[in-house]
């Protein structure tokens, strides 16, 4: 495979000094970090949909991308042509995982027998690369919000017909997933939502939405298939307001209807950052109901209203989600997924490299400062002090439910006004830039 990108070499581990833009600087994958190696702590995928099929178009201009192996047809030929452009990218670049969406790897056609016709056909050459490479799928899913049957939703839709659709199209990626051995599925409604309230029935599409996901499992375990299930957070676009807007949003839907055992979160920085937090905020809310999955490493530009699928080269960012990472004791079934684009000016097939190399570089930063953190226990010891108030006395009793109104009365009555301690926030902020 020397066919799409003739003139990259594979990329190698240079160290900090190296000058070669080709070669990593930080990222080494056999080396050990916090009991694991890089390679493992990490589990890199390439996004097909962006590094394979998005032609870096806006709304203000067509794509730019140059991307000699793809003819631009919409025909089966060169789909199977695009899966071995993608396994020699991954074979280059050292990443051992690649994620799609049905209608990212193979065309959607004019009937559903045709386009699961062309969809074996397709996943015939991703296995013969999946063997050749020793690659694997992280997790596929279903484009449920690009075609015009979907305009008014998929599962949410108030036309029968199109849920008839979109199940049958879970179905077939499902199972293709399992036939390429894929880790997870991974379901993200971009159209689950609505425009306005004046024509939609909230209840009513929600329920919808819980039913196709539980025909899911269903299915899922009909045919054996043992990959971890993700549901992944969004609070809009293209949707006004999107049903599974944020962690808490998507935990709360799924404890709901009966969901929380057979889903974990898939969580996204740029989705984060439009729901108006912080992807360590997204994180702690996952983890803390046991429900973090994997991860789509990108960011957004804060001044911009839309998702802008950047590569993360934030330092602050990568220390943040790792430290996150480690904490929970490192990730399973998930792993880095790459859902960001090369910027339109970014247009030639060796910008893909240099987009992927400085995420990675990026992330292995992260994963040493994060592991620095936890081995120095700074920042643990101070929270661990901040809240010791509730390891004895009236706070354990807090804890343990073992006292009530009556009892809390009668403890500040006899003790007074409480004495708190500093925060130390600015303290804190300036011991997390001495790891770095």
């Amino acid at each position: 495979m020397n066919d799409a990108f003739p003139d990259i070499p594979k990329i190698q581990y240079e160290g900090p000094k190296s000058r070669n833009p080709l070669s990593f600087k930080h990222y080494n994958p056999d080396e050990i970090v916090g009991g694991k190696t890089m390679r493992s702590q990490m589990r890199f995928a390439v996004a097909y949909w962006h590094a394979m099929r998005n032609s870096l178009s806006d709304p203000f201009g067509g794509g730019t991308a140059q991307r000699p192996w793809d003819d631009g047809s919409n025909s089966v030929a060169n789909a199977q042509r695009r899966v071995w452009a993608c396994f020699e990218f991954m074979e280059k670049l050292g990443v051992d995982y690649y994620c799609w969406h049905d209608r990212d790897v193979a065309p959607e056609l004019d009937t559903l027998a045709e386009s699961n016709a062309a969809f074996d056909a397709v996943a015939d050459e991703l296995e013969k690369a999946q063997k050749q490479t020793g690659k694997k799928l992280l997790w596929g899913t279903a484009c449920l919000f690009s075609h015009a049957r979907y305009c008014q939703g998929a599962s949410t839709s108030p036309n029968a017909g199109v849920f008839a659709y979109a199940a049958a199209q879970v179905k077939k990626a499902m199972d293709v997933t399992h036939r390429l051995g894929g880790e997870g599925y991974t379901f993200w409604g971009g159209r689950e939502g609505y425009a306005t309230l004046w024509n939609t029935d909230m209840k009513r599409e929600v329920n919808h939405l819980a039913r196709l996901l539980h025909m899911a499992v269903e299915y899922k375990k009909k045919i054996g298939f043992k990959g971890q299930f993700y549901i992944e957070p969004k609070p809009r676009e293209p949707s006004t307001h999107q049903y599974d807007s944020d962690a808490a949003a998507c935990l709360n839907f799924l404890r709901e209807h009966n969901l929380l055992e057979h889903f974990k979160l898939n969580l996204e920085t740029n989705h984060a950052t439009l729901a108006g937090h912080s992807m360590r905020h997204e994180m702690q809310v996952a983890i803390a109901a046991n429900a973090l999955g994997s991860i789509d490493a990108n960011t957004g530009d804060t001044l911009i209203g839309w998702d802008t699928d950047q590569f993360p080269t934030n330092i602050y960012l990568t220390t943040e989600i790792m430290l996150e990472v480690l904490k929970m004791g490192g990730l399973t079934t998930g792993g880095l997924n790459f859902d960001a684009k090369c910027r339109r000016e970014s247009f030639e097939p060796v910008d893909l490299f240099h987009a992927h190399i400085g995420g990675m570089d990026a992330f292995a930063r992260g994963l040493k400062i994060a592991h620095a953190m936890i081995e120095d226990g700074r920042i643990d010891a101070f929270i661990k002090q901040r809240y010791s108030s509730y390891d004895s006395g009236i706070g354990a009793k807090i804890e343990k439910g073992e006292v009530g109104f009556e009892e809390l009365e009668a403890h500040v009555l006899a003790n007074g006004e409480p004495l708190l301690g500093s925060g130390r926030q600015e303290m804190m902020e300036n011991l997390v830039n001495d790891y770095l």
